[in-house]
């Protein structure tokens, strides 16, 4: 089973509402890696392992992200893919954010291929 999910541009100009901002923080964190988990029935999830924290006694499970938003920050360009890592009923991604100097050069490059 291999999904391919198409990758977007980012839209110059759009600002972040707060709980993006705050989804992009995470995903930026080198600390926290984030996944995408693609079931075989369509089902999708974006989730990230915390810690335990013995300060807190909170941590030591997977925090579940918004899909719509993390959905958005990807169709927006402000996140990408890594390769898919199939296994038998999903496949997972890496999701990292993207620099916002590195998303400008990028459609600067595509647009000048494109003329």
């Amino acid at each position: 089973m291999q999904m391919m999910l198409p990758r977007h541009q980012r839209s110059q100009g759009a600002r972040l509402g707060r709980g993006a901002a705050d989804l992009l923080r995470i995903i930026a964190d080198p600390g926290t890696s984030v996944f995408l988990t693609v079931h075989e029935g369509g089902r999708r999830r974006y989730a990230y392992w915390q810690p335990f924290d013995p300060s807190t006694g909170r941590g030591g499970g997977y925090v579940a992200l918004p899909v719509a938003e993390c959905d958005a920050l990807h169709a927006a360009g402000r996140i990408v893919l890594g390769d898919p890592l199939v296994d038998p009923g999903k496949v997972t991604y890496r999701v990292r954010s993207v620099p916002a100097r590195s998303a400008r050069g990028s459609a600067v490059r595509q647009v000048a291929r494109a003329a």
